[in-house]
């Protein structure tokens, strides 16, 4: 079907004090859309994030600021949009979110959802905007071409017919915890390698106060240490303040955040990490999210030897945990090629695209 629905209209959300509470009604209807949404991209629901996990997430904070919309059509949310701005760095930039149901789809809607949110984000004086695709290989979904993403499929097509231009190709990968065989031998490599200079440390959702200044430091990295392709992104600041905001989040959202790092013994410095986010409510799959060893020990196996200590506590205190999801940049063949050694396999890419637009 073609042709924008006369009865379409565009509402901003007001965030609700909780799930439970009389103000949550909008909110919980969007958040079961956004699930039909995955359902209908992927063919399952692990990609998508909790109700609590996303009222959380879009919560104000002194780093981030979110505004969200939704579109209705016969009293329905058929479609949403979203725009994140950074507050404290990267203040050129902007991250937009838009998604309609399939069923409404190349009817204006999700151009009159973007422009919502592409108004946001000028007024706000961003002069570069980012969004993603996403698009699934196998039978969810049409399949993606390695390293890149298809130009007909829906997300790509929208993006570039609104000028927005591929920036970046992600590769989405999902790990079978039943399928660990080769964990051993890949331990005992990494041990060797990693030599007496080099300690494992582990906490779940709170950094102990001695390392949290030094986990900030390596946070900070992630911005410039690990590809970006064609976007603008420019260095974060993180200190202890904002790795707390960051834990706070996390633990309002109802996750857990596994962490392992590599500590150098001499200095005590915090050199690697790894996080594992799981979430109750998605008890069968686990998020394998940011991993990172500083350039300067670099060398050393820190990489699989912190993400294989964290898969080990998973596996023990997470044993319900089937799959564990993650991301890579096409580019990063480095962290790709432990994921690949440690069983993960590619279910799909993801495609970062920008606009500028002064």
């Amino acid at each position: 079907m073609t042709g924008r629905l006369p009865d379409f209209s565009i509402h901003e959300l007001n965030l609700p004090d909780s799930l439970n509470g009389p103000d949550s009604k909008e909110f919980r209807e969007l958040s079961s859309v956004m699930d039909a949404m995955v359902q209908e991209t992927w063919g399952s629901l692990d990609r998508a994030l909790s109700a609590q996990v996303r009222l959380a997430g879009w919560r104000d904070t002194p780093y981030e600021a979110s505004r969200n919309f939704f579109g209705r059509v016969d009293g329905r949310i058929i479609g949403r949009a979203s725009c994140f701005v950074p507050l404290t760095d990267n203040v050129h930039a902007a991250w937009l979110h838009v998604d309609v149901l399939d069923a409404y789809r190349r009817r204006g809607i999700g151009t009159a959802l973007l422009r919502t949110v592409e108004e946001v984000a000028e007024a706000r004086g961003r002069r570069v905007l980012q969004a993603h695709t996403e698009h699934p290989i196998g039978p969810a979904g049409a399949a993606a071409a390695p390293g890149g993403v298809p130009e007909d499929g829906p997300g790509a097509a929208f993006c570039l017919k609104n000028g927005y231009a591929l920036e970046q190709a992600s590769r989405f990968s999902t790990l079978d915890m039943d399928h660990t065989a080769g964990w051993t031998r890949l331990e005992l490599a990494a041990h060797a390698k990693a030599d007496p200079d080099y300690a494992v440390l582990a906490w779940t959702n709170r950094c102990p106060g001695e390392c949290v200044d030094h986990l900030a430091g390596l946070m900070g990295r992630m911005s410039t240490d690990t590809p970006a392709g064609g976007l603008e992104i420019e260095a974060e600041a993180w200190d202890a303040d904002r790795v707390r905001q960051l834990e706070d989040t996390t633990l309002a959202g109802g996750r857990a955040a596994l962490v392992a790092a590599a500590q150098h013994r001499w200095t005590g410095e915090l050199v690697a990490y790894t996080v594992i986010y799981c979430d109750p409510a998605k008890p069968r799959v686990a998020e394998q999210d940011d991993t990172l060893v500083a350039r300067p020990h670099r060398g050393h196996g820190l990489g699989m030897l912190v993400k294989l200590a964290n898969l080990r506590r998973l596996q023990k205190e997470y044993p319900e945990v089937e799959r564990v999801m993650t991301f890579n940049a096409e580019e990063n063949e480095h962290m790709l090629s432990i994921n690949v050694q440690l069983g993960f396999k590619p279910a799909g890419y993801d495609g970062e695209w920008q606009k500028r637009i002064k």
